[in-house]
């Protein structure tokens, strides 16, 4: 993802919930709606989780340190997963709490137009917002459905936007659905009912953050393209025959590291083969540009090591694979 892709979608997304945070709660206190002090709770929320995005983002272009050798690329996936836990926190419960309340203690709504106006001005913002997020987040998607998208993006921002405008523009319409049926019956339980469920909507939605976020904060591999393109760049078949085993990992999104047991010719030099490392590095970078740390260990094939990984013979002590297919 580009860093200034995700950065427009998260600036739009904040003017847009700061404006419509300060519409709901004059709204809520011309009306005493629940569901409109649900929404600027949420909306309230999500403007800090896109001020939590960019600090993020900003502390991850910090150097490397000798006490953090790989640098601060990992701080995006750390703020984003505090994201989740205040969506999660602030926006679901609060708005679960504030529904309940209501429902148990009804209340006529006053001054009907503030809360139907507000949600109106509010649902055509946040469609700003979701906008710019899908149109930044199709010129990296690719081929990749809207769910493969959110689940392989090893960049938290888009992913994060996207799920939060989703949420909001469903949250606004089941608000103005629950203040709609409060108006037209004249019982106020139906907005404590559109309340609870806001509620319900935005803890599901924390809890899918949370689970890929926690995956990237885990480390993941790169992905499958990117994967092929790094062995194809490895080995040329000359002064590199084949991979004896390789692993990647995402420092950052924008970083990945690449750790590989490479096999080189017999009777090469040790001059030869630190040419054909570093040609092979070369390569590597050429082909997948943010695989900036690399690790290539040279070693020489043999296929009855390979054998025996491959099936391994039982010891006295439990089986005892061979560790690589090398010598």
């Amino acid at each position: 993802m580009s860093a200034s892709g995700g950065t427009k979608a998260i600036v739009a997304a904040l003017a847009a919930n700061l404006a419509i945070a300060v519409a709901k709660f004059v709204a809520f206190l011309f009306s005493g709606s629940s569901s409109m002090l649900a929404e600027s709770v949420h909306s309230v929320a999500d403007s800090g989780n896109q001020g939590l995005l960019l600090l993020g983002g900003k502390k991850a272009q910090r150097q490397a340190t000798p006490q953090h050798p790989f640098g601060y690329g990992r701080e995006r996936y750390i703020y984003a997963f505090l994201v989740s836990i205040v969506l999660f926190s602030v926006g679901g419960m609060f708005a679960i709490y504030e529904g309940y309340e209501k429902i148990k203690h009804p209340h006529a709504i006053e001054a009907w137009y503030w809360p139907v106006g507000v949600l109106v001005f509010a649902i055509i913002a946040e469609t700003f917002s979701f906008r710019m997020a899908i149109k930044e987040s199709n010129l990296i998607r690719g081929k990749l459905s809207w769910k493969e998208f959110i689940r392989r993006a090893k960049a938290p921002e888009l992913p994060v936007v996207l799920l939060e405008d989703l949420g909001a523009l469903v949250g606004l319409i089941l608000a103005l659905v629950g203040v709609s049926l409060a108006l037209t019956t004249g019982n106020g339980v139906w907005d404590g009912i559109g309340t609870l469920c806001i509620g319900v909507l935005l803890i599901v939605i924390a809890i899918v953050l949370a689970a890929e976020t926690k995956s990237l904060l885990l480390g993941e591999a790169a992905g499958v393209e990117d994967v092929e393109k790094i062995k194809t760049a490895l080995v040329d078949g000359d002064t590199v025959t084949r991979i004896i085993h390789m692993r990647t990992l995402h420092l950052g999104p924008e970083e990945l590291l690449v750790a590989a047991k490479i096999a080189v010719r017999q009777d090469e030099t040790a001059a030869q083969v630190a040419d054909s490392i570093n040609a092979a590095e070369e390569r590597i970078r050429a082909a997948v540009p943010i695989a900036r740390v690399i690790y290539l260990e040279p070693d020489i094939y043999s296929e009855a090591a390979a054998a025996r990984r491959e099936n391994p013979a039982k010891k006295p002590g439990g089986p005892g694979p061979a560790p690589d297919a090398a010598h």
